[in-house]
């Protein structure tokens, strides 16, 4: 039964797509009357060997549960209200036993129909799922499962083997108890728990407050923990590659139709040149449509052209820019085509999104032809379905001190679609079946070097992860221990600190070559106790459990990043020893901080710090400090100058969680929480 159900949909085979049917249309047209039968939804094109882990797979609502999924879900919501309640879920595995065999696997029938640990379970399980709210949606119910058994089919023999050794009394779960003796008992087992902390001779007072707080985190507040949670506890922290899902499509079987007019074959050729230079296999339709000049411009007589066309070519996804856009909104009024849509530029006739269809609109700030604020923009996308359609904003920065702008938003030719792959991902992002704005911010990985990446997966991605390294509890007065020079962690993190991006920065700065010659001569590690508990982990997890509540699947090094701060000495010594909030954007204020609004300033880059002056002043003796930084960035969207306070929502009652410069490749990020940056190391440079 688990395994039927928690199979997740897997895409359709490479075929050709389609369209849906709808009425005839009055009006002449070149090949006749405007038929429509015998339409359907486009299919999928197949996925290249891209890594990515389960959180690729279809993240919508309706994708996400399939017919047997939903009729459980249905059956332990006895009031229909479309989620579960706690008390729904107990009294379902009370009352069925395939809901009992599903929910608690591991549990013989009897238990589950009369014993105490059943209910135990569950109320535990349910707090797990529900993060305090009362009600759990559908989908985390899903989500929660599928994870669950994701993770039992990639059980690795060498955990199973340490977690039997925790498990003493070999009921499948282990109390503080029986955690706390096998670290006392198993050197493996304390090495593994206590990472660099683990010491022959230590107190037994701190062995039991490390093992404590180590057991907390992996339970996440209940009395005992399963093999589960030991894993995705254990596993990003020990895993030499956590296999971060890359944004990789196979786009020779993709098939992009090109509606020609507005689209700049002749006016602004690289942007189709751009696309089939990408190995999409393309169809232009242009010949016999004219460009519709006029606001008033009637496309129904040649929506029989183009509907022709789309039956012979079998498109994955539709493309359109600028008076292109008025045929694209003809074949949604008549619901000629219900599958991926690219828009580039807003066209004023495109006033809704048709739901359940993912679409890409492409807008700049500076679009002279269709002057739309960004606002209006925002309320277009948000008549299309959750997750499912992306706003790809271009937007300017604040002006700078000379009265310039350090970055401009794209007139309407959208120049920056043509730089960094940004218009061939924008088409991936369209046919993911993650959804196209965690798709493109999935795709931003791609624009860092090899060796960074490969840095920061020895780092890791998790507060839990980092704190691994530590050398002490965190709680000494002195929060900056020394790493090794010449250890393999002195070795990611110059790395990282050293590593350039792939392509060239947006940014005015000094050669590279001048990069070349920056030395580190020191790496700090920052153990803060009291900031990591109260402030970055409970802020790591309350931003998972909203990722998860919006359908998305939390992937730490997608919604989590690497990033570099700078700041004068008594700046940095505040965030370092703070044991309140290492980060205070609400206070904050630097040379850039009008420039993509309020918040703290982060660069993806160390280089960009350095050449920006962002570190102060030299020391005495020439050195100039900076932090690397853990975000906790979540779905970002694209900075205002004119932001101060709460973001957008992205999906209500959700915001987005953090700023960035750029969609297509980010330099900046920007937080607005004191939880959502854990400074993890200092490195001295000169």
């Amino acid at each position: 039964l688990a395994a039927n159900l928690l199979a997740p949909t897997a895409p359709a085979a490479c075929s050709g797509g389609a369209f849906l049917g709808g009425a005839s249309l009055g009006g002449a047209s070149p090949a006749g009357s405007l038929s429509t039968k015998g339409a359907l939804r486009p299919s999928w094109p197949c996925r290249g060997d891209s890594g990515d882990s389960m959180s690729t797979a279809a993240s919508s609502e309706d994708a996400a549960l399939d017919d047997e999924m939903l009729a459980m879900c249905r059956k332990i919501d006895t009031d229909g209200s479309g989620s579960i309640s706690q008390l729904e879920l107990i009294t379902a595995v009370y009352s069925h036993p395939d809901v009992a065999a599903f929910v608690l696997p591991g549990l013989c029938l009897r238990e589950c129909l009369y014993g105490e640990r059943a209910f135990d379970v569950v109320d535990e399980m349910f707090e797990a799922i529900a993060g305090g709210r009362q009600r759990i949606m559908y989908r985390s119910f899903v989500g929660h499962f599928r994870r669950r058994a994701a993770e039992a089919s990639n059980v690795s023999p060498a955990f199973r083997k340490l977690y039997r050794l925790m498990d003493a009394d070999g009921n499948g779960t282990v109390s503080k108890l029986e955690f706390y003796e096998a670290v006392q008992r198993h050197r493996i087992v304390a090495r593994l728990v206590l990472g660099n902390r683990h010491r022959a001779n230590m107190d037994a007072e701190d062995l039991f407050d490390e093992v404590r707080e180590v057991f907390d985190d992996i339970a996440g507040g209940k009395k005992r923990f399963d093999y589960a949670d030991f894993d995705a506890f254990f596993r990003p922290l020990h895993a030499a590659d956590p296999c971060v899902g890359r944004a990789l499509m196979d786009r020779s079987s993709a098939r992009v139709f090109i509606i020609g007019p507005g689209f700049g074959r002749q006016l602004n050729p690289r942007q189709g040149q751009v696309i089939e230079e990408a190995g999409f296999h393309v169809h232009w339709c242009w010949e016999g449509l004219p460009n519709p000049e006029t606001p008033t411009f009637d496309a129904r007589p040649y929506l029989e052209q183009i509907r022709f066309e789309i039956q012979q070519f079998q498109p994955h996804v539709v493309a359109a820019a600028s008076k292109g856009g008025a045929f694209v909104a003809a074949l949604w009024k008549h619901r000629l085509w219900r599958g991926p849509t690219l828009l580039i530029n807003a066209h004023p006739s495109v006033r809704r999104i048709p739901k359940d269809m993912p679409v890409v609109l492409c807008h700049g700030a500076n679009d002279e032809v269709y002057s739309t604020p960004r606002w209006q923009l925002r309320e277009l996308i948000s008549t299309g379905s959750p997750n499912r359609c992306f706003l790809f904003y271009t937007a300017n920065s604040g002006v700078l001190p000379t009265g310039q702008r350090s970055r401009r938003g794209d007139q309407h030719n959208m120049q920056s679609l043509l730089t960094h792959d940004c218009l061939p991902r924008l088409l991936d992002a369209t046919l993911s079946h993650e959804g196209p704005e965690l798709h493109m911010v999935r795709s931003w990985r791609d624009r860092l070097a090899e060796c960074r990446l490969a840095a920061e997966a020895w780092l890791g991605y998790t507060p839990a992860a980092v704190r691994r390294l530590w050398a002490t509890r965190g709680r000494d007065e002195r929060k900056l221990q020394e790493v090794p020079i010449g250890s393999e962690e002195f070795a990611h993190v110059v790395r990282a600190f050293k590593a350039r991006p792939k392509e060239p920065s947006a940014y005015a700065l000094s050669p590279p070559e001048s990069w070349e010659r920056v030395r580190v001569l020191r790496v700090d590690r920052v153990e803060n106790a009291p900031l990591h508990e109260d402030c970055a982990t409970p802020y790591y997890n309350s931003l998972r459990r909203a990722i998860e509540d919006q359908g998305l699947c939390f992937e730490p090094g997608v919604h989590t990043t690497w990033a570099f701060h700078g700041a004068d000495a008594e700046a940095i010594d505040s965030i370092v020893s703070s044991p309140v909030a290492g980060f205070q954007p609400l206070t904050s204020g630097s040379r850039a901080a009008s420039l993509w609004g309020s918040g703290t300033y982060f660069a993806r880059d160390a280089k960009y710090v350095a050449d920006g002056g962002f570190c102060g002043q030299p020391a005495a003796d020439g050195t100039l400090r900076m932090l690397m930084c853990l975000l906790m960035s979540g779905m970002p969207c694209v900075g205002d100058q004119e932001q101060k306070g709460v973001l957008p929502f992205r999906c209500k009652p959700h915001r987005y969680n953090c700023t960035v410069d750029c969609l297509s490749s980010p330099e900046i990020y920007i937080t607005q929480h004191a939880g959502a940056a854990h400074a993890a190391y200092l490195v001295t440079f000169a």
